[in-house]
């Protein structure tokens, strides 16, 4: 199983870890990466800002990062990340098992199919069905306030949201905002691995549907991530212990048909 850490959760595993530079043709991946052990299971973890939060959201090489991954030959990969609720009843410390994105972001290289073989994947059902369904049993059973599915709208950053973006996004019906999910979420199914997100909701994005109508600020967003980081640990153990064959993820077949000639 592979790991992103996002904004937050920057040393997951504990005890005896090896940690492994990998130079990838995408380039550096944004920090080493770490083997160690999470519910008595092998596990890679990559924290995707680097440690100590060096590097923003619109500056994340995710196709090395995601590469990585690969590389290392795990199954699948786990990206949790810091999100803010759109809708009044999605509140903060909630978990949303996202299954759609709405790309807003700019500039981001985000194939790794530039050519010659043309490659088109099917982005309609971007996160992995197994997966979310062991994640909402995994939540429930841990006591997680859990929606089990949700649209995230992923913005450039590194700035937050005007208070008409945030208006117009709830007025589209999405669920929650975030600045990572794309492209990441998308490369792994180009590379076939199955990928389960795991948004942590840590505010209401500019204040808009809260009672409070303060808007965000970066470090609240830390604060509320801090005060539920064991959970997300504990959560996370689980999720690895328990975690079924992903043979059968649609994932896995993501190529089939994708490529012209």
């Amino acid at each position: 199983m592979g790991i992103f850490g996002g904004s937050g959760l920057y040393q997951l595993l504990t005890g005896d870890v090896e940690e492994r530079w990998i130079e990838t043709p995408y380039g550096s991946p944004s920090d080493k990466v770490v083997l160690g052990m999470l519910g008595g299971k092998e596990v890679a973890f990559l924290p995707r800002h680097g440690r100590g939060h060096t590097i923003p959201p619109h500056k994340i090489n995710y196709r090395a990062n995601v590469w990585a991954m690969k590389s290392l030959g795990v199954d699948a990969v786990i990206g949790p990340c810091a999100v803010g609720s759109l809708q009044k009843h999605i509140e903060p410390g909630h978990v949303v098992l996202c299954d759609q994105f709405i790309d807003r972001t700019s500039g981001r290289t985000d194939t790794f199919y530039d050519g010659p073989i043309v490659t088109h994947v099917s982005a309609a059902d971007p996160y992995c069905p197994v997966l979310r369904a062991h994640a909402l049993g995994v939540c429930q059973r841990r006591g997680v306030t859990v929606h089990e599915n949700g649209t995230i709208v992923v913005v450039n950053g590194p700035r937050f949201s005007t208070k008409a973006e945030s208006r117009w996004y709830t007025h589209m019906g999405w669920d929650i905002i975030g600045m990572t999910q794309y492209p990441e979420a998308y490369l792994a199914r180009e590379l076939e691995l199955p990928y389960l997100n795991l948004s942590l909701v840590t505010d209401y994005d500019a204040g808009l549907v809260s009672e409070s109508a303060e808007a965000v600020t970066h470090e609240a967003v830390l604060e509320v991530f801090a005060a539920n980081i064991e959970n997300l640990r504990g959560l996370l153990a689980e999720l690895v212990e328990t975690l079924p064959g992903v043979s059968q993820s649609p994932a896995r077949a993501a190529l089939t048909g994708a490529r012209l000639g």
